[in-house]
């Protein structure tokens, strides 16, 4: 448009400017440069390239046209002003860390459960413009339209589910289910607005300090019971091996005991003694009979 400006007043001072003479070629000049530079804006504003993952929007002073442009190059009427817009995947994150969030500072959602404690949300939206809505959007909501539909649906939504559920069970069992209620529900509300939810991320739900701390003190209650259990399992199975060991020793002497006779021990007992009277410090074995002891001498 620069370029339309200046050769518009290029080639009006020429053709307002006395003529003469001496002047003559210089102003047909001015006036072919005028034309030039009006020529080269208007080409210049007829071609406009759209960026791949944007689309443009048509705006005529001031009114939105209803169709939009592809990424690509398109050939465009030069009074147009092309608005272009994102339809990549976004991410909008309230967060109670400063840094993380797109607004600085703590920007967690705190929301009321349906015992009445306050629970503190950390979320991620990710979505994405649909792109046949983007002039709808761009006439009705504007270019910000992060902060006019995407922050308070998400920050409404979520406390208007979170009453539904107590504050324990939506810390563990029902957190789940949580999540899926407010994806549900921003959903309709993004596609009224012309938005696609892609994804809804709880990243995390804080509890009151002395609620997490009655729940940190169950858990390790329910930890201490489960060890006890186990180390009492673990002694009766060493009772019952130690019983099973007993058993089997009166067993054993049992049948020894059952199972020997008197012939039976004299004759282990001249068996152990011959094997005595053959070692080297062997001299003399005394041995008992029935009445009379039997002395056998070893000495060569």
């Amino acid at each position: 448009m620069f370029l339309v400006i200046l050769g518009v007043i290029i080639l009006i001072a020429s053709l307002f400017i006395r003529r003469m003479p001496q002047i003559e070629r210089p102003l047909i000049i001015g006036r072919l440069i005028g034309i030039a530079l009006i020529l080269i804006g208007i080409l210049s504003k007829s071609f406009v390239q759209i960026d791949a993952g944007m689309v443009g929007v048509k705006k005529l002073f001031g009114k939105v046209h209803n169709d939009f442009l592809p990424s690509g190059l398109h050939l465009v009427n030069p009074l147009y002003v092309i608005e272009e817009m994102d339809v990549r995947t976004q991410n909008y994150t309230m967060s109670g860390v400063s840094d993380e969030g797109q607004k600085g500072g703590d920007d967690a959602i705190r929301v009321l459960t349906a015992d009445g404690l306050e629970v503190t949300i950390d979320l991620t939206v990710l979505y994405r413009l649909t792109p046949s809505e983007a002039p709808r959007i761009i006439r009705e909501t504007g270019n910000d339209y992060q902060d006019k539909i995407v922050r308070p649906i998400a920050r409404t939504k979520i406390r208007d589910n979170a009453v539904y559920y107590e504050a324990v069970a939506l810390y563990s069992t029902k957190r789940d289910e949580f999540q899926n209620r407010i994806f549900k529900s921003i959903d309709e509300e993004f596609k009224r607005r012309g938005l696609l939810l892609e994804n809804l991320l709880v990243r995390s739900i804080a509890l009151p300090a002395p609620v997490k701390s009655s729940i940190e003190q169950k858990i390790q209650a329910e930890q201490d019971a489960q060890k006890m259990q186990f180390i009492l399992q673990k002694e009766r199975q060493e009772a019952e091996r130690k019983r099973v060991e007993a058993q089997g020793i009166a067993d054993y002497q049992r049948i020894i005991s059952e199972s020997l006779t008197e012939r039976q021990l004299q004759y282990e007992q001249i068996k152990a003694m011959k094997e005595l009277a053959g070692s080297q410090n062997a001299k003399l074995i005394m041995m008992s009979g029935r009445n009379t002891p039997v002395i056998i001498d070893t000495k060569q």
